[in-house]
């Protein structure tokens, strides 16, 4: 795998993504590359000080840094030596050697765009959207969309359902995965006429496993595999739980040991582990669904041991080749949304 990652993306970069990669590098196949995008003396300077000598590092140079709160569209389209416009065109086919994955955890409108516009999009696929795997006591929950389309069509949502049912087949290993639409309700009535639209879509796909709405309770109950929304409420809901996560695990923790520190002490190897299976920075980055080609997109907050969940994530989506399921899957469905003149304009 050749994997391109834009160092100077995140709230900690380029420190933390830099050492996450350094990290990731005992993780890697002995062809595998990693080509670290941003300023090259940023770059060589810390690899010389850490005296990382590793011929599968390469260095691609990028002048310019898109900030975690330019405006994306026009940052994309005014900084064209940034780090992410420059890791997007690794990941296209226009370059002389492409790489198979890029990876970001920089301003994610700026990547979604930079990629939309470099990269394009798969065959059939009218909006990507990012698919963020959810740790639940019953198993990985994926949800999409995170945040690419806050204002999606029906048809984009029901794009989503059946991409991330691929992805929870191949990639999370899920038999067959249970799809839901997020909704205010579970009954039939209740909805927008968005969701409503998604729902006949997702109703009438063959061979998809379609369970009906699911209400936010539901979230982590395991009633469903793979969570279809738009891309605002994903994003609220995201940013939630990882918050009301970490806010329960503080108070778990301090009621504990206020009651009885020789019991916290004995319990704190398990309170351990359950942070690490909850802890988002232990899942690392989310596949943007839909574009020609892998792009993850990573926590603005990615500390090191997320940048490298995130390499060795991305192997293993690159190896399970969800990209041409993606495509087989749609072409055979595409027929569904629109009649074939008005789908190449949708």
């Amino acid at each position: 795998m050749r994997l391109a990652v834009d160092v100077m993306g995140g709230d900690h970069a380029p420190d933390a993504i830099l050492r996450g990669c350094v990290d990731a590098l005992p993780d890697l196949g002995a062809s595998d590359e990693l080509v670290l995008v941003g300023p090259r003396e940023v770059i060589e300077d810390y690899l010389r000080e850490r005296r990382v000598n590793d011929a599968r590092v390469l260095i691609e140079h990028a002048s310019e840094v898109i900030a975690m709160d330019d405006p994306p569209a026009m940052a994309v389209r005014t900084k064209r030596d940034s780090s992410i416009v420059r890791m997007s065109q690794l990941g296209s086919h226009k370059v002389e050697r492409p790489c198979d994955a890029v990876l970001s955890a920089g301003n994610t409108g700026a990547c979604v765009a930079a990629a939309i516009m470099h990269m394009k999009r798969l065959p059939h696929v009218h909006r990507p959207g990012i698919a963020v795997t959810i740790p639940a006591f019953h198993g990985p929950l994926v949800l999409c969309d995170a945040g690419a389309n806050p204002e999606p069509k029906g048809v984009h949502l029901w794009q989503y359902g059946v991409m991330c049912e691929a992805y929870a087949r191949h990639v999370l290993k899920i038999e067959r995965p249970r799809v839901a639409l997020m909704n205010i309700g579970s009954e039939e009535a209740k909805g927008s006429g968005l969701v409503k639209e998604a729902r006949d879509l997702l109703k009438r796909t063959p061979g998809l496993n379609y369970i009906g709405y699911v209400e936010g309770r539901d979230f982590f109950d395991g009633v469903a595999d793979v969570i279809v929304t738009d891309g605002f409420v994903g994003n609220s809901m995201l940013k939630m739980a990882e918050g009301m996560g970490s806010a329960m695990m503080k108070a778990i923790v301090s009621e504990v040991f206020s009651i009885d520190p020789d019991l916290g002490m004995q319990l704190e190897p398990v309170l351990k582990q359950i942070y690490k299976k909850n802890d988002y920075h232990e899942y690392g980055g989310a596949p943007l669904m839909g574009v020609n080609g892998v792009c993850m997109i990573a926590h603005g907050s990615s500390q090191p041991k997320t940048i490298r969940a995130a390499i060795r994530n991305t192997r293993q989506y690159v190896a399970a080749g969800v990209n041409e399921v993606i495509v087989k899957r749609l072409g055979e469905v595409a027929d569904m949304a629109y009649p074939a003149p008005e789908r190449e304009t949708a």
